[in-house]
C-alpha cells in the first residue's frame, strides 16, 4: 500500500496534490527548488483547508493533522523511502525529463513514479526512467482540493500492478480514477481546450468582445465560468502549451493555436498568475482587456 509520497513542484498542482494526501492520512514530501515558493505553498494550504473547516468539512483537528504530514524540502534525502513520486512540475517536456532521469538513481527498485502531465506523452516520458513499468500518468484536475477526477493513463510499458496500486490510492484520496489511452492530452484536456482555443479565435475575428463570449458561454451553455475567465485561471502558458502538443502531435489543423493566444503568452499575460490575462486583475474587480 502506498503510505509516504513525494511530490515534486510546489506550484498550483504540486500544493493541491499534498494537500489531498495530507487530508487522507499520507505523509508527504513537498518538494521544489525555492524555499520561497514552498513557505507560499503551505500558506494556500493552510488557508484552503480552513476554508473547508468553515465550510464545516473538516475539523480543526482534522486541519492541524493534515499540516502535520506535509513536510516541505529542498533536497532529496527522503526520496530512498517513497513508495510513490508524483512529478508536478511545470508542463515543460524537457524540464519534467530532467526531473525523471535524476529521479532513477535516488528510488527504491519497487517504489512508483507518476506524472502529473496534463498533455505530453506518458510513454515518452517512461522512457528516461529506469522503471517504465512503474511508471504512469495520474492526472489531477485544478483545483485539485475541489476537483473529483483523476484521469489515469497508462504508458505503453506500464504494468497492471502500478495502475491498481496508484487507482487504490486515487480512490482513498475520495477522488474518482477515470482510465485514459496515452494520446496527446488524453480526454479532458483533448476537449476542454479546443474549446477554449475557439472561444480566442471568435474573440479574435471580433465575433464577440471578452464579456460577451463569457456571458454567452455561461448563461446559453450553461458553464460555470466562460471559456476566457477559464482560460485566466488555468494559465494562458499552460493553454498554449497543451494546443502545441495537440497540433504537433495529431498533426490536424483544427488544433493549431490561435494567434492571439500566442500573443497574449508572448506579452506576459498570463492570466490570474501576472496579474493580466482576457481580464485584468489589479482591480478589486476583473476587467476584461479587449
Amino acid at each position: 500500500m502506498i503510505n509516504k509520497v513525494a511530490v515534486i513542484g510546489a506550484g498550483q498542482m504540486g500544493n493541491g496534490i499534498a494537500h489531498v494526501m495530507a487530508i487522507a492520512g499520507i505523509d508527504v514530501f513537498l518538494k521544489d527548488v525555492s524555499e520561497a515558493q514552498l513557505d507560499k505553498a503551505l500558506n494556500v494550504i493552510e488557508t484552503n483547508l480552513q476554508r473547508q473547516v468553515g465550510r464545516g468539512k473538516l475539523s480543526d483537528a482534522d486541519m492541524s493533522a493534515a499540516l502535520g504530514r506535509i513536510k516541505p524540502v529542498t533536497d532529496d534525502e527522503h526520496l530512498p523511502d517513497m513508495d510513490l513520486v508524483i512529478e508536478a512540475a511545470t508542463e515543460n517536456e524537457e524540464i519534467k525529463k530532467a526531473i525523471l532521469t535524476d529521479l532513477s538513481t535516488k528510488l527504491r527498485e519497487d517504489a512508483i513514479v507518476a506524472t502529473n502531465t496534463s498533455s505530453i506523452s506518458v510513454t515518452r516520458l517512461a522512457a528516461v526512467t529506469d522503471r517504465p513499468e512503474r511508471f504512469m500518468g495520474m492526472h489531477f484536475m485544478n483545483p485539485v482540493p475541489v476537483m473529483q477526477l483523476v484521469e489515469l493513463i497508462r504508458g505503453i510499458a506500464t504494468s497492471e500492478e502500478t495502475f491498481e496500486s496508484v487507482k487504490e490510492l486515487t480512490v482513498r484520496l475520495n477522488k474518482t480514477p477515470t482510465p485514459a489511452e496515452d494520446f496527446p492530452a488524453f480526454i479532458v484536456n483533448r476537449i476542454l481546450l479546443p474549446m477554449i482555443n475557439e472561444a480566442v479565435y471568435t474573440l479574435y475575428e471580433g465575433v464577440g468582445s471578452v464579456r460577451a463570449i463569457d456571458t454567452a458561454m455561461r448563461l446559453g451553455a450553461n458553464h460555470p465560468m466562460g471559456p476566457l475567465q477559464l482560460a485566466d485561471f488555468i494559465g494562458l502558458d499552460v493553454c498554449l502549451a497543451i494546443m502545441q502538443v495537440l497540433y504537433e502531435g495529431l498533426a490536424d489543423t483544427k488544433y493549431r493555436p490561435c494567434p492571439l493566444l500566442v500573443k497574449y503568452v508572448e506579452a506576459g499575460w498570463l492570466g490570474q498568475k501576472s496579474g493580466r490575462g482576457f481580464y485584468d486583475y489589479t482591480g478589486d474587480e476583473p476587467v476584461p482587456t479587449r
